[in-house]
This record gives structure tokens, sequence and C-alpha cells, in this order.
């Protein structure tokens, strides 16, 4: 999992028929290569700007209700950054 902030949000007028219903954030990491953005699905409200926890890879599958090819997911809305690395 990583944490990573809201960018913006993908809009897209034809998807994959397992898509519907979901939407997509772009998402740009806090740590590490900040500067390489990637999209997550999000069925849990996220918006612009917040923080959020992502699963990627074959995890994100466990937090989808149906299967959808999809292998980034929001699965948490951070309430506070951590304190990492900051003194």
């Amino acid at each position: 999992m990583i944490i990573g902030k809201v960018i913006s949000k993908v809009v897209s007028t034809r998807k994959h028929e397992s898509l519907q219903g979901h939407k997509f954030l772009v998402i740009q990491p806090c740590y590490g290569k900040s500067d390489e953005y990637f999209v997550a699905a999000d069925n849990i409200g996220a918006g612009e700007g917040e923080l959020v926890l992502v699963t990627l890879g074959d995890a994100a599958q466990h937090a989808l209700t149906r299967q959808a090819p999809i292998d980034a997911i929001v699965v948490g809305i951070i309430d506070q950054e951590p304190n990492i690395g900051k003194n």
C-alpha cells in the first residue's frame, strides 16, 4: 500500500463494461518518486486534494465487490498526514 494525494479525477465517456460505476482518480505518491502519477479506482468517495491509502496489484482485487481489470484502488482516506521523515 502507498500514501498518495488525489490530484484530479479521470473522466471517461467509454470504458469496459466491468468498469461501469467506478470513479477513477489521478494519484501522486507522497513518498519515493512523487513525479510518477497513476490512476486508481475509488469506491469510498475521496476528493481532490485529499490524502489516500491505495493498494496496488493483485491485492486490489480483494477490495472490489465484483471482478474488474483494476490494479490500484483507494482503500482509505487519511485524516492526518503521517510524520514520516519530518523533524
